[in-house]
């Protein structure tokens, strides 16, 4: 094809190209003006770079800025949602995420969190048709079904007694796989062998949990159960056990101690729960055996008990069992009961397993991010005290002081002022703060900051139950905790908490911001603007969280919560503490994902 011949310019071609590019972007920069100001299209670009900015982990200083303008309050509207698909998320069980990883051992079920630059700094929105939850006792036996509407278990498990779909809720029957006509009747054969009844027994950990009813059942025990389960094929079980108001939280039993201290459960409960206890030398029942307190029980009910086509693993649990000197005292169907020693282990003896006791040196309590131990924890010198029927039956133990408290610098006198000090701090709350504590509005419970659980025993009375956080980084305390009849776990709040969005209806938390600081230099670990976003997640529309600190931190906190649509409101101390704290009282604000039109 020929070139078209064109009249010599007078001007050259770079003059040309110059004025034009000039020109362009002048007329351009005034229609975007136009643009953006007389047209919803401003709007919507504002919205998508404010997303962008927020949704983005791809820059981590756009990301640092976005925290620095919320912490001083100079953030002009609230942070964005997250997308609809993230209803139900949770950051360190991300299946998208953890699919990558090792299989070997379940490592890839386990805890494993994005660094916070790579985390979306986002609100996590409620799914579509949310209501506020069904209230306690009655969500024990039925919720909502918009408020999680995934129908797996009760297609697969309806039959068993799982949970089932009734009109507008699940209702749970109170099945289980090896259970189907009902925790009761379950609960009941067992006290033939155990003393369910009689406060003997107090904290229980039930593996494997499906939706929890064994745990929500042996509440009528006086039975505290802390019931857990993997991110798995059914999704949702701990989110149905804590909608129902059952304490429950996301774990896996795989490469690293479970994050509990040692001795603290008087019951483990397996049912179904398909732990390869013999299995990588008896890893996993040595992991049992340093959770479950001396003289306590443990039962297993399903495969390998008395299973068709295992009977070698049987054998060898029951080996396993009785190298540790542990009584077989019933095999029931397929239901096994044992009781742990209440002194030392007999070992070391002869034993297929080449177990071995740990060394004195080993701290049977260090339990985050701690690697699984090929040997059997050595019971403290406070044995004998920490035994099952030696230990104060409850509820009266819940407020003596256990022996385990003395590992602390006046540690009996510490934890009877911690105890009178939570007493008048809660009847402050109640009578002054108008806080909903002890209505039916409020059942699960965070403390964030438990020390030694004195906020959660004084709240004893009311129908609620506690989740005790004791920081990584602080004094182990958590075994305190358990013996005096509570439950909790440890955690590093500069990680997200295992659990599903909208899992607490009250969040209290003494101290925020030493949860994020290092213990020796003072400087930060993380911030708060993500901490409060977590603090988000896991409460509930219309929930409640309490914050005591000085002054200037709460002035900081109060900025974030209207970034992430608190209301919020700050009071004095109650007048007998002594110090500089203030407590900030805010409100979770029941928003909802604008509706996507057609």
């Amino acid at each position: 094809m020929g070139h078209v011949n064109l009249p010599p310019s007078k001007r050259s071609f770079r003059q040309w190209r110059l004025l034009d590019l000039v020109s362009a972007a002048f007329f351009g920069v005034v229609i975007l003006f136009f643009l953006m100001v007389f047209t919803p299209l401003g709007d919507s670009l504002a919205a998508s770079g404010r997303q962008s900015l927020l949704m983005s982990a791809a820059d981590p200083r756009q990301r640092h800025r976005l925290v620095t303008v919320v912490e001083l309050g100079q953030h002009p509207q609230s942070i964005e949602a997250c997308p609809a698909d993230a209803v139900d998320h949770m950051p360190c069980e991300d299946p998208r995420r953890n699919s990558q990883l090792s299989r070997e051992m379940n490592f890839y079920r386990e805890r494993h969190c994005p660094l916070p630059e790579e985390t979306p700094l986002c609100l996590i929105p409620p799914p579509n048709g949310y209501k506020i939850p069904v209230q306690w006792p009655e969500s024990l036996h039925k919720i909502w079904h918009s408020n999680m509407p995934h129908n797996k278990i009760a297609e697969r498990k309806g039959h068993q007694g799982w949970m089932k779909l009734d009109g507008p809720y699940f209702i749970f029957p109170g099945g289980g796989t090896m259970f189907p006509d009902g925790a009761v009747q379950y609960i009941e054969k067992l006290g033939q062998y155990i003393p369910i009844s009689g406060g003997n027994l107090r904290t229980a950990l039930d593996m494997g949990c499906g939706v929890a009813s064994f745990g929500g059942y042996l509440l009528n025990e006086g039975i505290l159960t802390m019931s857990f389960a993997p991110r798995d094929s059914h999704k949702s079980q701990i989110q149905f056990a804590l909608e129902r108001g059952i304490p429950a939280f996301v774990a896996m039993l795989g490469t690293r101690r479970l994050p509990f201290s040692a001795f603290s459960f008087d019951l483990v409960h397996c049912s179904r729960c398909l732990i390869p206890f013999t299995a990588y030398n008896a890893t996993y029942f040595i992991e049992v055996d340093r959770l479950l307190r001396p003289g306590g029980y443990l039962v297993i009910s399903g495969p390998p008990v008395e299973w068709a086509n295992q009977d070698k693993e049987w054998a060898d649990l029951q080996a396993v069992a009785r190298a540790l000197c542990y009584e077989l005292i019933a095999v029931d169907g397929n239901t096994a009961v044992w009781k742990k020693p209440a002194v030392d282990s007999c070992l070391p003896n002869q034993n297929e397993f080449g177990l071995e006791l740990c060394k004195e040196s080993d701290d049977p309590s260090d339990a985050w991010y701690y690697k699984l131990k090929k040997c059997v924890s050595r019971m403290s010198s406070f044995k004998g005290e920490l035994a099952v029927g030696q230990i104060p039956k409850w509820p009266g133990r819940i407020k003596k002081a256990p022996s385990r408290a003395m590992v602390m610098k006046n540690g009996i006198d510490v934890f009877e002022a911690d105890t009178r000090r939570w007493a008048r701090r809660v009847a402050y709350y109640k009578n002054s703060l108008n806080l909903k504590l002890g209505s039916p509005a409020v059942r699960n419970v965070m403390d964030m900051n438990a020390f030694l659980g004195g906020f959660a025993a004084a709240l004893n009375s009311d129908p609620v139950w506690v989740m005790n956080v004791v920081p990584a980084r602080k004094p182990s305390t958590l075994s305190v905790i358990y013996d005096r009849g509570l439950i909790g776990v440890y955690h590093d709040w500069c990680e997200p908490f295992s659990t599903y969005p909208r899992s607490y209806d009250f969040i209290h938390v003494t101290g925020i911001e030493s949860l994020i600081k290092h213990p020796g230099s003072g400087k930060n670990r993380c911030n708060l603007v993500d901490l409060m976003v977590e603090m988000d997640r896991i409460l509930r529309p219309e929930g409640t969280v309490l914050i005591r600190d000085s002054p200037e931190v709460i002035d900081k906190i109060a900025r974030i919560a209207r970034a992430i649509r608190w209301t919020a409101t700050v009071h004095q101390k109650e007048p007998e503490s002594n110090g500089r704290e203030k407590i900030l009282v805010a409100t979770k604000n029941f928003w909802k994902l604008p509706s996507v039109s057609h």
